[in-house]
């Protein structure tokens, strides 16, 4: 036996064809806009096109559409799909740019080839999320669905299942004969049975698929049950509770045919990393453009308002927990931050008049795009605290460090939500630390983008006194 096969991608069959119609598509709308202008097609269309959908599935695939359509509306995923393919043509004007040969195609054929491709490609995953969604409710292809373990995972499971009819999964039934309702099985969830009553539903073909949501502990008895039901042709999955771990982008990888899954894990290996360094460096060199005229008059500011140096440093954890300093204009009178530093309060008799203005609108932030530019932070990211503030709260709140498994950044996705400034309580750190691991979870260029456009409305209406 090949044990290097024993675990195989779900579906990657289907997801292959759906890839295939997909570069197809984007092909064929290139010759569609070239017929509509009366154009020949030469070899030369033939090979953007090939480009084009190349680069297209690169996209695609970065952005996981091939994946999440089963968990998100058609909307989203067409975002999503919006957002592959004008990163792909961007990047495809910028080639022929660089080559000298944009000239060589129309203008009019480019801009009907953007919209026909989407227009396309979109309406082929919409076609496929409702032909398959209008037999399943004439019950073709719908598969009965068995729950083994009445846990929070599985009620997760089910849950799911209910909230996405449309993928043909029907939850028949959980099964138990764990006694109790304490902490060995979560009360209130319905069962039709024990075992017993499992294996001889599966073999009277009751039920199609088997989900086994028992802790991973209890292996015996997963074995066991896995023994029992080879004597039908029900299908059996086994759903391992991560969830009690306290997951950071988790995912799962092979190593030699042995599967892993990673508990604490950054989202930017090699690639993701490129693209995020790329949005920051771009960002940075734009705003700096823009401000640094407003931070020539700030520093003037900073110097009459009183005594001391304009930058205000100050040592930060960076990527992986290393010290970096941080730039600031000072807003404060100088003083010795050589023992323990507190966090600026309101009215606080150490800002000085002019800081409290920059600290108002954050202005005081403005050089923080120059460690941008040094790569020691990022634009959009979990904001840096003081030494002293990590090294007390890593001891009281479980999983603070994790949030440096990526730069810390301007701003984030707590400041968005309310959680910037003052954290006077544990209970407010808390709280912005679960923000900070929720980013790192779920980060995208995506929500990278939505966080800045947030904290520029924040910042715009602040100004404006909203």
């Amino acid at each position: 036996m090949n044990r290097e096969s024993l675990i195989h991608p779900y579906h990657s069959k289907i997801l292959a064809l759906i890839r295939a119609i997909d570069g197809v598509i984007i092909i064929g709308s290139l010759w569609m806009g070239g017929k509509a202008l009366g154009l020949d097609w030469h070899i030369q269309y033939m090979t953007l096109g090939v480009y084009g959908a190349v680069l297209y599935h690169i996209c695609a695939e970065y952005n996981e559409i091939y994946y999440i359509w089963r968990g998100t509306s058609i909307l989203r995923e067409a975002l999503r799909m919006l957002v592959s393919w004008s990163l792909a043509f961007g990047l495809m004007i910028i080639t022929l740019f660089l080559i000298s040969e944009i000239d060589s195609y129309p203008r009019l054929l480019l801009m009907d080839w953007f919209f026909i491709a989407f227009v396309g490609v979109t309406l082929i995953h919409a076609t496929r999320r409702h032909f398959l969604r209008a037999i399943r409710k004439r019950g073709i292809n719908i598969k009965r669905v068995g729950i083994v373990g009445c846990t929070t995972v599985g009620k997760r499971l089910s849950d799911a299942f209910s909230a996405m009819p449309w993928i043909g999964y029907r939850v028949y039934g959980f099964y138990e004969d764990r006694a109790g309702e304490g902490k060995r099985r979560m009360a209130g969830l319905p069962t039709i049975g024990n075992l017993e009553d499992l294996y001889r539903d599966a073999r009277e073909g009751r039920i199609d698929v088997v989900y086994i949501t028992l802790p991973m502990k209890s292996e015996a008895r997963i074995l066991s049950i896995c023994d029992h039901l080879a004597d039908s042709t029900a299908s059996v999955f086994f759903v391992p509770d991560l969830f009690a771990f306290n997951l950071l982008h988790a995912r799962w990888n092979t190593i030699h045919g042995i599967p892993v899954v990673s508990v604490y894990e950054t989202p930017f290996d090699t690639f993701n990393n490129t693209i995020k360094r790329l949005e920051d460096v771009a960002f940075s060199f734009v705003i700096l453009a823009l401000i640094l005229m407003p931070m020539a008059f700030i520093a003037i500011g900073v110097k009459l308002s009183s005594p001391g140096p304009v930058i205000y440093r100050q040592k930060r954890y960076g990527i992986a927990g290393d010290v970096f300093d941080v730039y600031k204009f000072r807003t404060m009178y100088v003083q010795d931050d050589r023992g323990e530093i507190l966090q600026a309060q309101k009215n606080d008799p150490r800002v000085t008049r002019f800081g409290y203005f920059l600290r108002k609108y954050s202005l005081d932030e403005l050089p923080q795009f120059i460690n941008v530019i040094q790569g020691r932070m990022s634009i959009v990211g979990p904001r840096p605290h003081a030494v002293s503030h990590n090294e007390y709260y890593r001891k009281r709140i479980p999983g603070y460090m994790l949030r440096h498994k990526v730069r810390p950044g301007i701003t984030g996705l707590a400041q968005i939500m309310g959680f910037r400034g003052e954290t006077e309580t544990l209970e407010k750190m808390e709280q912005r630390i679960r923000l900070d691991l929720d980013y790192i979870r779920h980060w995208s260029l995506w929500l990278d983008l939505k966080i800045i456009a947030s904290t520029a409305v924040m910042v715009f209406r602040t100004n404006l006194g909203y």
